[in-house]
């Protein structure tokens, strides 16, 4: 309890806690420091105006280059009436003084007095404290006193003694008993754990507290906490509905991680590029799904594109927090007006992220996860699966080698085949179209564009399906991409789920997708079809799921095609194992879909299904028996070497029937049992993805220059030469981020854990170690726990052990000096222990494990924290199944809006 201060104490301090957010207290015959003093005043002044960015830069004046001020005249070291600086600065003309005034950034007396001392001392730049590589030692210096228990001490005491501070008496046993559990777990002690730990006189009776503590599941837990807010963790999509993201594995990866103690180093590079390390582990593939973390929409109208670069900017700017301690997000727009990142430098880097192959949006209308995404086996599922792949293969071989067998037969006796075209099949299906125009069979319907014609009995087929479709086309216009057939809900707000045939650009295109676009196959005719005049289409499917089973036939005969996916592995039906909608009444439609552009007054007749891949002589079959005899008589109808073969293995030949047989039955079960196994976005990386631009002001339509990966031009000489080659993958960037001469990554991750024990980091700007944030208020601790932390092996207990058992840790919180309290009100020198407020969870938490309700399982789905039945309908009737936040493990709340449920907030 902080006790009564006289109120012109309290307004000293008052000021002091003013001045100590800007720069430090420096005394009038110290020596000042560029970065502790001087540079804070001119990044939050003059940078915006006279900085990095050379786009908004005035007068042609840079103040964060020494050389380029000097030259300018705006310093002149050593001489204050010589430099323009000083004299802009003390002004009171209102159109001279800098800053403007209509900034509404004044400097104060202080600040003006402390720029002119800095540059009668000769205007010393330094290179940014953040940006000069951690030193391979750092000294630790004697203390004069006996206080110190660890090296952590004797650089706080060093600081005690420079500013004439002291420090506060060792806090009673029980005290920093709860202050550790609950800091290291987030939970208080038991009553048996303190009873323990009181009764315990050894030397060792601290050690073995924290030994226990980190040993316990409930850390991983509590650092997982900390780690799931710089990840952004959300157990849903976060617009509109906010459909579940079913990412909670990755959640307990985290967990798992820190309670096996993963060193740092390995920690950030899973996540940034488990899936390319060599033989990637499933849970180092898991891993990855830290960069798809960011909100995705479905909304309509949504352009995927403009999201889909929103979410490469969000895993940039989120690395580039999390890991470099860097603010990235204005550099979408301009170079940075504060530090040395150019906007190019941005987009270079975001092309590390950009490697997938991915669409932008989600799925409304089912529950499939947006692609890329990987199977999550558990128990036996792997090995199931796997002997479920090796029975299709041995059964592909099976017919591979009996097809082959009997092709070298035939092949000697080709005269014997059949050279007539068969008779035309019978359908499963068939439409015929009976409309007002005139067509090829009949009449023909002319579609709108916007309604369409639902072939009501039509078969549904899936991935494993064989078929065939059969129509005849007139397309009036040729568009980018117009809907001709198609067995799905919707486009976009489907994520494409099921299959289709389209004419984009003429070019008639036919795709199976679960989720379009690292789920699915699609081919293209290379042969665009003309407008105005009839063309008959074909598509075959011989079950495999593959674009090398896929066949694309035009006026009946095989077209060249060229591949566009291939990357189908789960169903494209709607199906009530992962919670669809609409399972089992997606219907067979012609000429429109929901959302998407229809075959606008285009013509279509005489559809056919057929439940089985047809022969090459069938589809031919097919189309001469629709034209007229006139036209047919002047083509060539007799079947080639190719044809007649290829009908002949698929019809003539009773022993090839039960191996398509056994292969169909292979190829079912396995997409049975695959549906069943848990489905996650992650990243795999995909030649196919785009590539990067520098956008215009951001924008996603004003595409400029094409970048590759690259890392931040003033950070470039990091490792790059000594270890990583190019740095052109994501893998790449990982090594490069945990490098030992890279200045940030260890810095950045020391800081973060002492501002969990401490409730303020040394830099208090955890997420800005810029020109912008705040110097750190002990440098060589900072340097010397960063060097400590790559020393160990990036061993996050060996950290938090020294922290807690360092006699800084220990100190009472309890000040009974007023002066003191006066020096250091917010404990920026660390002169008493931790004061700082329990987070929502610690204190809900606490309640429940006292109360004995708290579930102590670590991991498993996120469950919902309870709230009165009619909550909802009382905030959106019509949304009263969507708005209530999830609740992660162990009774520990995840939003997307902050530790704790704020019911009021909702996209």
């Amino acid at each position: 309890m902080v006790p009564s201060v006289p109120h012109s104490v309290l307004i000293a301090a008052l000021a002091t806690c003013v001045f100590v957010g800007i720069t430090s207290v420096v005394s009038a015959d110290e020596d000042l420091s560029f970065n502790r003093d001087v540079r804070p005043i001119l990044s939050q002044h003059c940078y915006a105006c006279h900085g990095p960015d050379e786009h908004s830069r005035e007068a042609d004046l840079r103040l964060d280059d020494r050389d380029a001020a000097v030259d300018y005249g705006a310093i002149t070291p050593g001489d204050t009436e010589s430099s323009l600086l000083v004299e802009r600065i003390l002004t009171d003309d209102p159109d001279l003084i800098m800053p403007p005034p209509r900034g509404g950034k004044e400097l104060s007396v202080d600040q003006k007095r402390l720029l002119q001392r800095w540059i009668e001392q000769g205007a010393d730049y330094q290179q940014h404290w953040a940006f000069v590589p951690v030193p391979e030692t750092v000294a630790v210096r004697d203390q004069a006193d006996d206080w110190a228990i660890n090296p952590i001490d004797r650089f706080v005491a060093q600081t005690h003694q420079r500013m004439s501070l002291g420090h506060q008496p060792e806090a009673d046993r029980a005290t920093w008993l709860r202050r550790v559990t609950f800091d290291l777990t987030g939970l208080p002690p038991t009553l048996y754990e303190l009873d323990q730990f009181l009764a315990d006189d050894s030397a060792d009776a601290y050690s073995k507290v924290v030994d226990q503590l980190l040993a316990s599941n409930a850390y991983g837990e509590r650092m997982a906490n900390v780690w799931l807010d710089v990840a952004r963790y959300a157990d849903t999509f976060g617009y509109q509905n906010d459909m579940p993201m079913e990412i909670w594995p990755w959640r307990d990866w985290v967990i798992n991680a820190f309670n096996d103690n993963m060193p740092y180093d390995e920690f950030l590079t899973e996540q940034i590029a488990g899936d390319l390390l060599p033989n990637a582990s499933q849970d180092q593939q898991l891993a990855t799904a830290f960069n798809r973390l960011h909100r995705q929409t479905n909304e309509g109208g949504s352009v995927a594109e403009e999201f889909r670069l929103t979410g490469i900017a969000d895993r940039t700017t989120t690395a580039g927090t999390a890991f470099l301690g860097l603010t990235f997000e204005c550099c979408r727009c301009h170079d940075h007006k504060f530090d040395p990142i150019k906007q190019r430098d941005f987009y270079r880097l975001s092309a590390y992220f950009s490697d997938i192959d991915e669409f932008g949006l989600y799925s409304h209308f089912t529950r499939a996860q947006p692609s890329p995404t990987m199977l999550l086996y558990q128990g036996d599922q792997r090995g199931k699966h796997q002997q479920a792949l090796n029975a299709i293969a041995n059964a592909r071989h099976k017919l591979d080698q009996a097809i082959e067998s009997l092709t070298a037969s035939w092949s000697k006796r080709l005269g014997e085949l059949p050279r007539d075209l068969p008779t035309p099949r019978q359908p499963t299906f068939r439409m015929e179209l009976d409309g007002e125009a005139e067509g090829v069979v009949g009449n023909a319907s002319r579609c709108d564009g916007d309604q369409a014609i639902e072939c009501e009995g039509a078969p549904e087929f899936g991935r494993t399906g064989r078929f065939t479709y059969s129509l005849w086309v007139r397309p009036a216009v040729q568009q980018p991409r117009m809907i001709v057939l198609h067995q799905s809900v919707a486009a976009e707000d489907a994520g494409f789920r099921g299959l289709q045939l389209t004419l984009d650009d003429g070019h008639p295109e036919f795709s199976m997708i679960h989720f379009w676009p690292g789920n699915a196959v699609r081919i293209e005719s290379v042969n665009a079809i003309p407008t105005d005049r009839w063309t008959h289409l074909a598509v075959t499917h011989d079950g495999s799921g593959q674009a090398s089973g896929l066949r694309l036939f035009i006026d009946g005969k095989l077209a060249e095609v060229s591949i566009e996916r291939d990357k189908l592995t789960r169903d494209i039906r709607h199906r009530g194992e992962w919670g669809d909608a609409n399972v089992g009444s997606v219907k067979l439609a012609l000429g429109a879909r929901f959302r998407d552009i229809g075959f606008r007054d285009g013509l279509i007749d005489d559809l056919q299904v057929f439940d089985t891949e047809l022969s090459l002589a069938d589809i031919a079959a097919i189309y001469f028996d629709a034209i007229p005899d006139d036209v047919r008589h002047n083509k060539d109808v007799q079947l080639t070497d190719v044809q007649a073969l290829d009908h002949c293995l698929k019809t003539a030949e009773p022993s090839l029937d039960a191996l398509r047989e056994e292969l169909q039955h292979a190829r079912t079960h396995e997409n049975e049992l695959v549906t069943k196994i848990r489905n996650i976005m992650v990243m795999k990386h995909s030649d196919d993805a785009a590539a990067i631009h520098v956008l215009n002001r951001g924008e996603y339509t004003e595409k400029g220059e094409a970048v590759t990966a690259g890392v931040p031009e003033f950070l470039n000489q990091v490792a790059i030469d000594n270890h990583l080659g190019n740095c052109d993958d994501r893998l790449t960037l990982a090594k490069w981020m945990t490098a030992p001469d890279n200045p940030l990554t260890s810095r950045v991750m020391v800081n973060r854990m002492w501002h969990l024990f401490f409730g303020r980091g040394l830099v208090v700007t955890l997420e800005d170690f810029g020109a912008q944030g705040t110097p750190p208020s002990h440098p060589e601790l900072l340097d010397y726990l960063a060097r400590s932390l790559m020393d160990s092996g990036w061993d996050l207990h060996t950290l938090c052990r020294e922290i807690v058992l360092s006699a800084t840790y220990r100190q009472s919180s309890q000040i009974t000096d007023r002066e003191l309290w006066a020096a250091d009100p917010n404990n920026v020198y660390l002169t008493h222990g931790p004061k700082h407020r329990l987070s929502a969870e610690q204190l809900r938490d606490a309640v429940l494990s006292a109360s004995g309700l708290l579930v102590r399982q670590v991991g498993g789905p996120s469950v919902m924290p309870y709230q009165r039945p009619d909550f909802g309908r009382k905030l959106a009737p019509e949304r009263a199944t969507n708005n209530r936040p999830a609740m992660g493990f162990t009774g520990v709340a995840f939003t997307r809006f902050g530790n704790a449920p704020r019911h009021h907030l909702r996209c």
